[in-house]
């Protein structure tokens, strides 16, 4: 019995280190026949657990009879299903900047939220999100937790899809030296943003119109390529001021400079966050969307209900043990997260118009969004059961 669990897990290893299909043999009698390679591959692996010499290979093959023959097809093709109905579905899952917007992407894997609905987790941090969009568009991750860069993607031609909705307004704040006492004051400066295109973009010309101010004339952008670049920027006097999020807000306040605004506080309806997956994976592998969106859902439960799991996430996630830090982000997006995520047309219609793409004035909100998957776990009564509701 030893010896044909170590042949089991021989032909395993084998047959998934390999993807040839075929192969041509020479039989004991010198004739030339195809035979396929995983049959090949498990007389060898046999003939090794045997010994060395216990039959010749070519021969063998030719005098097993045929139940033997189809005891070795069937074997590895069996292990193979076994294998393939307890293995994991990965998720990978791209992040744009270290931010307490991200919560429930980080919860989802310090409360194993993704084991327990079927998945395996990896969050990447991808800076920017003009760069994120590009990468699941390329195919390299599965889906993002990204902001309004998606919607100049998809006026350009990319097959991508917001499927749910994270954070529905901006979650920035502004801020400058102590000299510059409110958003007028920023006429004639030079201000720091993350990256062109993206929420931090959006959210400054959202708040310059806000202010009666005309973006790229009365105020001039630089964008910087991430949340630390803009502070950083705005330490060492390039920038008058940089639009920032948490925790970054707290480092800030530390190195003296003051919140000109929290434009969270004005209420825009707004992307900041939200699920986007290509287009294709929902077509294509609809439960494994869903598997994910249980997980997701059911992190933002955790996210606001349970602080100290909540807070273990971000110290790790933010890569920091500084608990004021930790708090500042907690508290930043605690209780934002919608219970049921669904998009609306206002917040697609939100980033349309602050969106400097050609086509954006002429676009169909409907067309950037998706919310079969929420609404079947809706009607299915997933979430209302995850919150004890009948």
């Amino acid at each position: 019995m030893d010896g044909v669990n170590r042949f089991y897990r021989a032909v395993r290893k084998s047959d998934l280190t390999t993807k040839d299909t075929k192969s041509t043999k020479v039989n004991c009698r010198g004739e030339r026949f195809f035979a396929p390679t995983l049959i090949i591959r498990n007389l060898r692996v046999l003939r090794d657990l045997r010994g060395e010499n216990s039959f010749p290979f070519a021969c063998g093959f030719a005098a097993l009879g045929p139940f033997v023959i189809a005891s070795l097809l069937l074997m590895p093709l069996v292990a193979w299903e076994i294998f393939a109905a307890t293995a994991p579905i990965t998720v990978r899952v791209g992040y744009p900047q270290p931010s307490g917007a991200q919560l429930p992407l980080w919860v989802m894997s310090e409360a194993k939220l993704d084991q327990k609905y079927g998945f395996d987790l990896q969050s990447i941090y991808i800076s920017g999100g003009a760069r994120l969009a590009q990468t699941l568009v390329s195919g390299d991750i599965d889906m993002a937790t990204t902001g309004g860069a998606v919607i100049n993607a998809v006026l350009s031609g990319a097959e991508l899809v917001y499927i749910a909705l994270i954070v529905p307004t901006y979650g920035f704040s502004l801020y400058a030296r102590p000299e510059l006492k409110d958003v007028s004051a920023l006429k004639g400066k030079v201000v720091g943003v993350m990256t062109k295109g993206a929420s931090s973009d959006h959210g400054l010309v959202a708040l310059l119109r806000h202010n009666k101010l005309v973006p790229g004339q009365d105020v001039k952008f630089l964008y910087l390529g991430g949340v630390r670049e803009a502070l950083a920027a705005l330490e060492r006097g390039i920038v008058s001021a940089s639009v920032l999020s948490a925790p970054t807000t707290l480092v800030a306040r530390r190195l003296g400079f003051k919140e000109v605004v929290n434009i969270a506080t004005l209420k825009l309806p707004y992307v900041h966050n939200g699920l986007v997956a290509r287009r294709a994976l929902t077509r294509q592998q609809p439960e494994r969307v869903k598997a994910f969106l249980r997980g997701y859902i059911a992190a933002v439960k955790v996210s606001n209900e349970e602080p100290q799991l909540s807070k273990r996430a971000l110290a790790r996630f933010l890569a920091t043990n500084d608990a004021a830090i930790v708090d500042e982000a907690y508290d930043s997006f605690r209780g934002i997260f919608p219970k049921v995520p669904y998009f609306t047309e206002d917040n697609i219609r939100a980033v349309l118009s602050v969106a400097d793409h050609p086509k954006a004035a002429s676009a169909d909100p409907k067309d950037f969004f998706d919310n079969r998957f929420v609404k079947e776990l809706e009607d299915t009564g997933f979430i209302k059961e995850l919150y004890g509701q009948r």
